[in-house]
């Protein structure tokens, strides 16, 4: 789209490719998303999208990421990828902020449907966000958070040099939980070979940058 050149914004990484999602993109993270995305009984996520029945969180994947694209602008901006394995669709990985240009700050968050984790996948596509954060934008800071009982995001989270960054008490689900909240900043991060940012310089100047 001539208007609107995010749609043509993707990176790749040895085994992964990440994407603004078409339409049948949008339609398979939706079935992701309903086949489950963690245990029973266990909630990763501050806002609980996935404590309803599996054909609503199909439909309240797709709409979201409606919202998303609607309510971009450089000063506050969300872009969520669809992770692409081996032909599939198997999660999304958001990278977002406000102010960037001044703050040169953003946070990350995603989710991968169950049957695909376990692989480094999770790893992985934090790494293509960050990639395009730090060697596309210029960002000099990353930041992240997660349930403490959230092991896996944790680890990838340790594992990709994040240090420390406090700790703050969120209601889930009407019982008190502590997020622990990371730092990545650009003299931490470490740039993995094998990651590319692609048809990035038209997408610029919607970033607040210049071209």
């Amino acid at each position: 789209m001539r208007n609107w050149p995010l749609f043509d914004l993707s990176i790749t990484t040895p085994r992964l490719e990440l994407r603004l999602p078409s339409l049948e993109d949008l339609d398979e993270l939706g079935d992701r998303a309903a086949e489950g995305v963690h245990e029973p009984g266990f909630m990763p996520f501050m806002i609980p999208w996935t404590d309803v029945e599996p054909d609503q969180r199909a439909r309240g994947t797709l709409q979201y990421h409606f919202r998303t694209w609607g309510a971009f602008t450089p000063a506050n901006w969300s872009i969520d990828f669809v992770v692409v394995f081996e032909g599939q669709v198997v999660g999304t990985q958001g990278i977002m902020t406000k102010d960037f240009p001044v703050t040169r700050e953003v946070g990350t968050g995603s989710w991968l449907g169950q049957r695909f984790q376990g692989r480094g996948i999770g790893t992985e596509m934090r790494q293509a966000v960050l990639h395009l954060a730090f060697a596309g934008l210029g960002a000099e800071h990353a930041t992240t958070g997660a349930f403490e009982d959230n092991h896996a995001s944790l680890a990838v989270t340790r594992k990709l040099g994040y240090r420390d960054d406090g700790i703050s008490v969120h209601d889930r689900q009407g019982k008190p939980a502590g997020i622990l909240r990371f730092r990545l900043t650009r003299e931490d991060w470490t740039e993995a070979p094998g990651f590319e940012v692609h048809n990035l310089s038209a997408c610029l100047p919607l970033f607040g940058l210049d071209a």
